[in-house]
């Protein structure tokens, strides 16, 4: 319903070219690849970024192949800046982000309900909701240090893109026993 005109810029996301060349994966492939990868039944996700269209995907994933899914959440943001709390209010907590630990309860108490600036999604509600649609059990806490995921399972899947190796080292080194990040995730063809 609409003429290109001379100078209009079209643009054709990868998404479209991946499903055009018929490069795609189901959520039933990423669940049988991860239930291979974490066949304990517990995965714990350290940093995933606060996504409608992209993580929650793969979070969809994650929870059909498990029993237990242990989301541990950034804060005052992910890594790519998607706000989870407001940076005033977590100066008005007194919370020191790089050491405090936070559960859902405290975290509901400290902040109440958070909506992100631009999607008014409260991602706390949406991924437990998430998790909890496929069957599996979800609990989310909050810290800064990946170490941090270690008190509720060593079996780790590192979600955050940009720093990644360092999360994975980091957790390797502190004594994970399971330990692959995104990239290891359907890393080889599946039927």
């Amino acid at each position: 319903g609409f003429a290109i005109e001379d100078a209009d810029v079209v643009c054709v996301t990868e998404s479209v070219v991946a499903r055009a060349d018929g490069n795609y994966a189901t959520i039933e492939q990423i669940a049988a690849d991860l239930r291979e990868k974490f066949p304990s039944g517990t995965i714990g996700v350290v940093f995933p970024i606060l996504s409608r269209n992209r993580f929650a995907v793969l979070l969809r994933a994650i929870a059909r192949a498990a029993k237990r899914v242990v989301v541990q959440l950034q804060y005052p943001c992910d890594e790519v800046g998607n706000q989870l709390v407001d940076a005033d209010a977590l100066d008005e907590s007194g919370l020191n982000p790089y050491t405090d630990v936070l559960d859902v309860p405290t975290f509901r108490k400290l902040f109440g309900r958070p909506l992100h600036p631009f999607t008014g999604m409260d991602y706390v509600d949406y991924y437990q909701s998430i998790i909890r649609q496929e069957g599996a059990e979800a609990e989310l806490i909050f810290s800064n240090r990946p170490e941090t995921i270690l008190a509720y399972t060593d079996c780790v899947l590192c979600a955050d893109i940009h720093t990644r190796s360092r999360t994975a080292r980091k957790l390797q080194t502190a004594g994970a026993h399971t330990v692959y990040t995104l990239c290891d995730i359907l890393s080889a063809p599946r039927d």
